[in-house]
């Protein structure tokens, strides 16, 4: 016979247990340069730049497709 809990979990409980589960929301910066929204501490899909210089080079093709 397998084991069962003595006491019913309350929603008060169950609730606190899942309270630190919630999604959280995208943090986006926008780009110094092209002034495109990004994310923290990565280089700007759209131009390529981080902190101030140019780290990978965009071709215009790439930049009009979107990727």
């Amino acid at each position: 016979m397998a084991p069962l809990p003595k006491k019913k979990r309350t929603h008060a409980r169950q609730g606190n247990r899942w309270s630190h589960s919630q999604l959280r929301p995208v943090a986006l910066t926008t780009c110094p340069q092209c002034r495109a929204l990004k994310p923290p501490h990565l280089v700007c899909p759209n131009c390529g730049h981080y902190r101030g210089r140019e780290v990978v080079v965009i071709s215009r093709a790439e930049s009009r497709q979107g990727g």
